[in-house]
């Protein structure tokens, strides 16, 4: 299935490993699988950007999910910011983010639905390659997944996700 992916999904699915690492899971789960797709150009970027949802917006609803609330944290004195600044002034930037040897390598049964429902929504909307859009798309087709989620917890409706990335299709034709 992998050889039907676009760039975009195929740096998706790997950089998962990364926000999964950097977020300190020990599996990948569909809503690392989202956030790399979000953070890479491509139409659930797009899509994404066109509902007003950053990136950094979507990292911090990821963290929320996980128990790493930055609010929460803030209003006890806890700055996630400084302690990264400060860890990256003493052992170098990037000190805090995954590493090959450090980051999951297992995906989360959630992830792999969200892999599979991309193909299944690719094959609904007529499309022969699997890009970053059809991640999205299947987000908000998989009711228990933590990206669904993450995306609800935005606030955004599921007809709202697929009419952007319809949007993004099109704009990119």
């Amino acid at each position: 299935m992998f050889e039907r992916f676009t760039q975009d999904a195929r740096e998706a699915v790997t950089h998962a490993a990364a926000e999964a690492g950097a977020l300190g899971a020990d599996r990948i789960a569909s809503e690392h699988v989202l956030l790399a797709a979000a953070r890479l150009e491509g139409p659930a970027h797009d899509a994404l950007a066109a509902l007003g949802v950053h990136p950094d917006d979507l990292a911090a609803a990821v963290r929320a999910r996980q128990g790493l609330d930055d609010e929460a944290l803030a209003s006890i004195g806890v700055d996630l910011d400084a302690i990264r600044a400060q860890v990256e002034a003493t052992f170098g930037a990037g000190a805090l983010d995954a590493t090959p040897s450090t980051a999951p390598r297992a995906f989360a049964p959630d992830a792999k639905k969200l892999l599979e429902l991309a193909l299944r929504e690719a094959i609904r909307t007529g499309r022969r390659r699997i890009d970053s859009g059809h991640l999205l798309l299947a987000a908000v087709r998989a009711p228990e997944s933590g990206a669904r989620a993450v995306l609800s917890s935005l606030g955004l409706r599921d007809d709202a996700v697929r009419e952007a990335v319809s949007a993004a299709w099109a704009q990119a034709a």
